[in-house]
């Protein structure tokens, strides 16, 4: 394994490419009857707030359009459950906030099924407000074919989430503790748990180190793996 240093604009552009690379692929393995038109590509961008995902996967969408493939970011914060579901066991219960604070069920329905293989592409960009604990009463988007759509929050592999790419942004435990906001500390316990027991950084696409925001680097595996 071996770790390396890279900026944040040459990580952006780095991901660019390879995404760009992997539309480019789908497209020459598509089978021409089946799959006339080009497919849509579903990115994870996972990682805590601490490593401010939802700030990647915003970066890459400019790029993205440049390279003429349409762009949606999606965030899984505005796909959480219901209040009186997320906060049945209190506010701040890590073991719920692991097990049930997004609404895969409704990601996958709204976005994620609709933007993969066969899929209408009409996507939901939000589904429920959080602070007006009431539906977003988001409208849908057509996502064309050659589109990407970028879902970027915690703890978001290892439920069968289907997506066709992940980047998972991995924080040592003590620079996951020192950068958490002090009022966000008790979901400590469900990062502990999401390590231990999903292991994002074993099965990634791409794994990047995100200790310092300012000093991301790449995590590349052996040659030959």
């Amino acid at each position: 394994m071996r770790i390396r240093p890279i900026s944040p604009e040459r990580l952006v552009a780095e991901l660019t490419d390879r995404l760009t690379d992997r539309l480019a692929e789908q497209d020459a393995h598509a089978v021409p009857a089946a799959d006339a038109a080009p497919r849509r590509l579903r990115v994870g961008v996972d990682g805590p707030a601490a490593a401010r995902p939802d700030e990647l996967a915003a970066a890459l969408i400019d790029p993205l359009r440049a390279r003429g493939h349409p762009a949606l970011h999606v965030r899984a914060e505005d796909f959480l459950r219901p209040a009186s579901v997320r906060l049945e066991l209190g506010r701040t219960n890590p073991d719920a906030y692991y097990e049930g604070w997004v609404d895969e069920v409704g990601l996958r329905r709204e976005v994620l099924d609709p933007a993969g293989p066969g899929g209408s592409g009409r996507v939901l960009p939000s589904l429920w407000d959080a602070a007006a604990d009431r539906a977003s009463r988001a409208g849908y988007v057509d996502l064309p074919p050659g589109g990407v759509v970028l879902v970027s929050g915690a703890l978001l592999l290892g439920g069968g989430l289907p997506f066709d790419v992940t980047v998972h942004l991995a924080l040592s435990p003590a620079a996951l503790r020192r950068r958490t906001d002090p009022e966000q500390s008790w979901t400590l316990p469900a990062f502990d748990r999401y390590a231990e027991e999903v292991a994002p950084a074993s099965f990634a696409d791409v794994v990047v180190r995100y200790d310092d925001p300012r000093h991301p680097a790449v995590v590349e595996p052996p040659a030959g793996a």
